[in-house]
């Protein structure tokens, strides 16, 4: 019965700040202990994987009130950073182009030309699926 106890205040404390050494500390637990719980106890490994993901929200939503704070305090990076990560128009694009426009690539280039892009994360653009189609003509 002590041990729910126990368990119930260090996850409360887990919820509201997913740090484990924390949650430890304000519920005056050791991490040996929290660990020998959750290796012999799937309910509460559960439970606490629950409560990390719920401080995780709780910490993301107090972030963007911040940040939108600091927007409304007219901030430049508060602003580029939100814009760079919001909105399409200001995210950082790669452009690639090449100086002879006339040489078509060889099924086997674009091949190895678009996998190289998906390995760089890149596919996504309008410019790589224009690529893609002039290729398939």
């Amino acid at each position: 019965m002590k041990k729910n106890k126990f368990q119930e205040t260090f996850l409360s404390e887990l919820k509201k700040v997913p740090i484990i050494q924390v949650a430890c500390e304000k519920s005056g637990l050791s991490r040996n202990s929290i660990y020998r719980w959750r290796k012999s106890d799937k309910a509460f490994a559960k439970q606490m994987d629950e409560a990390i993901l719920e401080g995780i929200d709780l910490v993301n939503d107090m972030s963007e009130t911040q940040l939108l704070t600091l927007i409304k305090e007219k901030n430049y990076q508060a602003i580029s950073f939100w814009l760079r990560h919001r909105n399409e128009n200001y995210k950082n694009k790669l452009e690639i182009t090449t100086v002879e426009d006339s040489e078509e690539l060889t099924p086997s280039q674009a091949k190895i030309v678009k996998e190289a892009l998906k390995l760089a994360n890149i596919t996504k653009s309008k410019s790589i699926k224009n690529i893609n189609n002039k290729n398939h003509d």
